[in-house]
């Protein structure tokens, strides 16, 4: 395990000063049910939680919260935590309770926890800055992604209304504020038997698609 545990540091440039941190974030319980990677799991999964806001915040920076929300969502998922982590190796390091037993990508929640825990462990071990780093990194392609990425909440909603009530959502300006430059806009969106959901934005089209994405999201519609 030392050997597989020097090869998994050399291959990620990355070096733990507490090398048992990384063999307990690479335990999964069904090899140990005492001493596994769930708590560092809890950890890790806030950790790339704060480092990825960020990172959108600053990267789209006039987006409401609600088309964030959904950019956040798409980085933190299962399947794309589980992709980063296979995209690393993890799957080749994971302690399971059949040391027969192979790591395939059907293994989503295994990988996808383990690559959660790897964090929480490097959060302890060197601090929130390399560890940002470390983040950035490996999630690099999925967040260059999401700058091509096509968020029609207005297409989804108009579709779904059309095909269950044979009615297009109904749209109303609530508010509109600010210079030429920079407004605001509030507009509200229902569907039949719907409450009404403002949206905001810096301009009708934006307002518009985030106050369906949040009838969409109260809907569980995706």
């Amino acid at each position: 395990m030392i050997t597989n545990i020097n090869k998994f540091q050399k291959d990620l440039k990355i070096k733990f000063k507490k090398e048992s941190l990384l063999k307990l974030s690479l335990t999964h319980k069904s090899a140990n049910q005492k001493n596994n990677n769930e708590k560092l799991e809890f950890l890790g999964d806030r950790v790339i939680g704060l480092v990825l806001s960020k990172k959108l915040f600053d990267l789209y920076p006039d987006e409401s919260e609600g088309v964030l929300d959904k950019r956040f969502a798409s980085l933190v998922n299962r399947k794309i935590c589980c992709e980063v982590g296979w995209s690393i190796g993890l799957h080749k390091y994971i302690l399971v309770g059949d040391k027969k037993r192979r790591i395939n990508k059907k293994d989503e929640k295994i990988i996808s926890d383990c690559c959660e825990a790897l964090i929480g462990a490097l959060y302890i071990d060197q601090g929130f800055n390399y560890v940002k780093d470390f983040i950035l990194k490996i999630w690099k392609k999925n967040i260059d992604k999401s700058t091509i990425t096509i968020l029609d909440s207005k297409t989804k909603l108009q579709e779904h209304s059309l095909k269950n009530y044979k009615k297009l959502p109904s749209y109303r300006l609530v508010f509109s504020d600010g210079p030429k430059h920079n407004p605001t806009y509030k507009i509200s969106v229902s569907i039949k038997n719907s409450k009404r959901f403002i949206g905001i934005g810096n301009s009708k089209q934006q307002a518009e698609q985030d106050a369906a994405y949040k009838l969409l999201k109260y809907k569980n519609i995706n």
